[in-house]
């Protein structure tokens, strides 16, 4: 998938937060730290694998195509990538309001280890906190 790809898909499922640019994600993917999955057209992951850690920076799911299973496909299909990799745990943080992804993080068995307070900035210029979840894959 191409970084106009990743914008496109991002831009249309991130309302509430600003979606990244294609030059985001073309900088983001010159990375050799870099990698994404996307099982199909419409969803993809993005990541990073460093020392045995990973962190999903992204993932995003077309509206069109939402509450179909994608980001479940997506997401296990990063957790390979980082199994593949020889990852010990998987990072993230996501908008404590973002329901939907708390639900398929935590069903995925990530657990909840922190937040940061304000740390994103919405569209209506509130801020809101990051959840922090982690999942282990070894041990």
């Amino acid at each position: 998938m191409t970084p106009a790809e990743m914008a496109r898909i991002h831009a249309a499922a991130f309302v509430v937060l600003r979606p990244w640019t294609e030059v985001e994600f073309s900088d983001l993917c010159e990375s050799p730290l870099i990698f994404h999955v996307a099982p199909n057209p419409a969803c993809f992951a993005l990541g990073r694998v460093i020392a045995g850690e990973a962190e999903l920076l992204t993932i995003a799911t077309h509206p069109d195509t939402q509450r179909q299973g994608h980001a479940r496909i997506c997401l296990e299909a990063f957790l390979d990538h980082c199994r593949g990799h020889h990852c010990e745990s998987v990072f993230l943080e996501v908008e404590e309001n973002n329901h939907a992804a708390l639900a398929l993080y935590s069903k995925a068995g990530f657990q909840i280890t922190g937040q940061r307070t304000g740390y994103y900035r919405l569209s209506s210029g509130a801020r809101s906190d990051a959840v922090l979840m982690v999942k282990h894959l070894k041990g």
